[in-house]
């Protein structure tokens, strides 16, 4: 293969399931006018002419592994990436998650900057040896502060500059075109027009606590409006748990578990409120897409959401359903012009820290960066 002249930029992702496609979207427009051309490639995941449409990117190349194929040294995949980067002009690369970082060291020689959206991802000895061994050129950033401060406690000898924070983020204006009425998003998710609803998007899985959520529902029931519901979207293994928790506490009448929801972030004016009472969230993309469709947030205050929403949303401790009744009663209690108020502290807090534009300004001016783009 011939090498190209142009700068190239590679963007290796491990898939396009759930947010990951609009992760991949997100740091591809990080180089939109900067004169270097990004390459996608996705590590599982079969050719989709879609996804490479909605990647942002000037190219995307897909190896279509699958996930058992790529346990254990991932010869095939190392093999497949360095012929690809071989044949282009790489500055460096951008690397999602551990096993793409693992398999672009060990397959190029190129910088790399890797992108962890989970907290613990540090805490087995074999990969904090690993990268230790490749520190020269690896750097790392963090989608929150709880994740980048996760990966310098696990990483101690690592310089603080090398390990830094880059936040998830929305295209703001794409959010809010997809979405539909309150009226439109109620009458499609199959919910009463006139009910004081609390939403909830997410897994049915331990680390969402759905089980604080329904606690925290059930004990400030009798405070909130008379037709208030809890409207849950998502599947999980914890499903018949939760069902069988709401009889319990006697709110069954009052929980509807929609399941999955294709393209969820379109109906979040059906809700009234959103909560989210996940267990140490590394981010909660979720909360960005209710802040676009101005829908007061209340969540657990650790992980990153707490950065998300302290100042523009009520914080409650992880687990203390109380707290969160609390919370739920004085959301309830908000009148028309607080509402409006509310919603714009959110806009503007979307803007300042959470938008494609403000995400390019932080990346560029990443000690990083400037490094790398020096060297080009």
């Amino acid at each position: 293969m011939t090498r190209s002249a142009e700068r190239h930029v590679l963007q290796f992702c491990h898939g396009y399931d759930g947010p990951f496609l609009d992760c991949a979207r997100q740091y591809a427009s990080l180089f939109a006018g900067t004169g270097y051309r990004v390459t996608t490639v996705f590590l599982t995941g079969a050719a989709d002419t879609e996804v490479a449409a909605r990647c942002a990117s000037d190219e995307v190349l897909f190896m279509e592994y699958s996930s058992s194929a790529i346990r254990g040294l991932k010869l095939g995949a190392i093999s497949d990436l360095r012929k690809i980067a071989a044949s282009r002009n790489f500055s460096f690369c951008i690397a999602h998650r551990f096993k793409p970082i693992y398999i672009t060291l060990l397959a190029t020689g190129l910088p790399v900057i890797g992108v962890h959206h989970a907290l613990g991802d540090y805490q087995r000895l074999t990969r904090r040896v690993f990268v230790q061994f490749f520190r020269k050129r690896l750097s790392l950033l963090g989608v929150s502060d709880a994740v980048r401060d996760d990966i310098r406690r696990l990483l101690p000898k690592w310089p603080a500059s090398r390990i830094q924070t880059l936040y998830n983020r929305i295209d703001l204006e794409a959010v809010q075109a997809g979405l539909v009425s309150r009226d439109e998003a109620r009458h499609s998710l199959g919910l009463d027009a006139q009910a004081w609803i609390v939403g909830n998007v997410g897994r049915l899985h331990p680390d969402k606590d759905q089980a604080t959520l329904l606690r925290g529902f059930a004990l400030a029931l009798e405070y909130l409006p008379a037709n208030s519901q809890l409207v849950i979207l998502g599947k999980g293994r914890l499903e018949q748990d939760l069902k069988e928790l709401a009889l319990e506490l006697g709110i069954a009448d009052r929980v509807l578990f929609l399941g999955q929801v294709p393209e969820a972030r379109r109906y979040f004016r059906a809700f009234d409120v959103f909560a989210l009472s996940s267990d140490h969230e590394p981010f909660g993309m979720v909360l960005l897409e209710a802040m676009a469709a101005g829908v007061p947030l209340l969540a657990t205050a650790c992980g990153g959401a707490k950065e998300v929403v302290e100042g523009v949303g009520i914080l409650f401790p992880l687990g203390d359903a109380e707290h969160m009744a609390q919370g739920l009663q004085h959301l309830a209690a908000m009148d028309e012009l607080q509402r409006r108020r509310c919603a714009e502290l959110m806009l503007d807090r979307l803007r300042e820290r959470f938008s494609d534009r403000a995400a390019r300004e932080a990346f560029w001016r990443l000690p990083m960066v400037a490094e790398l783009a020096s060297r080009a």
